[in-house]
């Protein structure tokens, strides 16, 4: 029996962000996966046919993520994403007329104001709407200082809604808000909650105007931050097991460590679970008392699916490193040649909230995405597809609709047990940044003396 200061199950950005907090507050630290390689649902794999790293899904940074660059620069890599000098969105809409909102270096909200100002995909009338959504923002920002307890969105108001009654044209919601809170939320505007946006936007658009700058990884997920936080961990005595199957163990009710499959059983002082809210009951052979209202919330959570579709060309047909396509299936291509600097070749293509995608074949799926490519990128009519792949997160993220059941707190009525996990109370959507958040959350927690 090996014994250690804190066990976390499961090595996505949630578990290795608390792992790493741990261990550099030094405690001895254990993360049990079930899968073979860490990384959860951010994570890299190696394409068979074209043996280039690929992730399973683009993921985006923004210069607010201030839990995501914490984890990233404890375990040293932090240099190893660019971040955009001020917010820089090419776009194509479906008329096949490319703009771009691009944000002056001007004090926030004026940086937004001016780049709206100054897009010419909308006409004057839209671009002056974007004025109209200023006081909710602030209502919010003042709400996340506590400085009000006013809300900026009812609790039973969606995105789409909210937009209406802040004003927000027709044509400013298709170009900027829609893509962005589908970006952000994997959910419709039509459907997704209004709040959880309203904290996004209040966040992206606050105080530094460097808040709302995107952010791209230079390297394969694992490469950014999987592979480094297991050389942090190593360095501190901790210990990474994978392809292990966890059963919690808890005695006089409270958890004291975890068994694995194979017989190995490892003590703790604490057990921080960082699994998906649908994975929660299979860590124990009988829910306990204590966790049944959360295993009944989250059984209720409604999962949504990101499907990303992987494009290799004979040459380059992209001449910056990303593009929206607002309006269609799929909203956002990037150029894996310029983001990873030469690294690799291939084009993703990514849908979210993509239920309607999930049940195609894969044929079909490419075939959609390269009829999409074709109409927005003339590049692409003159190029021959060497190879293509399809990757489905079926349960990538969670439903943030109104109505929707509570996300559970980091603590939990079973002692010594903690969550961490996008899907927890974050205030977030299913974001990295929720499940840094979350992580950073739980470490605290578990270094901190039980009353």
């Amino acid at each position: 029996m090996t014994s250690y200061d804190a066990i976390v199950i499961g090595g996505g950005v949630a578990g290795l962000s608390a792992a790493t907090a741990l261990a550099g507050q030094g405690a001895r630290v254990c993360v049990v996966d079930a899968r073979p390689a860490l990384g959860g649902r951010a994570s890299s794999h190696r394409d068979p046919v074209t043996g280039e790293s690929v992730d399973n899904g683009q993921h985006i940074l923004m210069g607010c993520y201030r839990e995501s660059f914490a984890f990233l620069r404890r375990i040293g890599s932090d240099g190893l994403v660019r971040v955009q000098p001020s917010l820089h969105v090419p776009m194509i809409d479906n008329a096949g007329e490319r703009s771009a909102l691009s944000c002056p270096t001007l004090p926030s909200p004026w940086h937004l104001v001016g780049g709206v100002i100054e897009w010419d995909a909308l006409r004057w009338r839209d671009r002056l709407s974007v004025l109209r959504i200023g006081p909710a923002l602030r209502t919010e920002q003042r709400r996340l200082r506590g400085k009000t307890p006013n809300l900026a969105a009812s609790p039973g108001e969606t995105v789409e809604n909210w937009l209406i009654r802040n004003g927000q044209r027709e044509r400013l919601r298709e170009m900027l808000w829609e893509p962005l809170a589908l970006a952000a939320m994997n959910q419709p505007a039509s459907e997704a909650g209004a709040s959880a946006f309203v904290r996004v936007l209040a966040q992206a658009f606050g105080d530094d105007p460097a808040d709302a700058s995107l952010a791209l990884p230079r390297v394969p997920l694992s490469a950014l931050y999987v592979d480094p936080a297991r050389a942090f961990l190593a360095e501190r005595g901790g210990h990474l097991r994978t392809n292990a199957m966890a059963r919690v163990v808890t005695s006089g009710g409270r958890a004291v460590g975890v068994a694995l499959k194979g017989g190995d059983d490892l003590r703790a002082g604490v057990v921080v679970s960082a699994v998906p809210w649908h994975a929660l009951p299979s860590l124990f052979d009988a829910v306990p008392p204590a966790l049944e209202s959360v295993a009944r919330h989250a059984a209720r959570m409604k999962p949504y699916p990101i499907v990303t579709v992987n494009l290799w060309f004979d040459r380059p047909v992209l001449d910056c490193p990303f593009v929206g396509l607002p309006g269609r299936q799929m909203q956002w291509v990037f150029d894996k040649r310029a983001v990873f600097e030469g690294a690799a070749s291939h084009l993703p293509l990514v849908s979210s909230g993509a239920s309607q995608l999930v049940p195609m074949s894969n044929g079909d799926v490419a075939a959609l995405a390269m009829t999409e490519l074709r109409a927005a990128l003339p590049d692409v009519k003159d190029a021959r597809l060497r190879h293509a792949s399809v990757i489905r997160e079926r349960m990538s993220t969670f439903s943030v609709a109104p109505g929707e059941p509570p996300r559970p707190p980091c603590v939990t009525d079973l002692a010594g047990f903690l969550l961490a996990g996008d899907w927890t109370d974050t205030s977030l959507p299913g974001t990295i940044e929720s499940a840094a958040v979350s992580g950073h959350r739980a470490a605290e927690r578990a270094l901190r003396p039980e009353p």
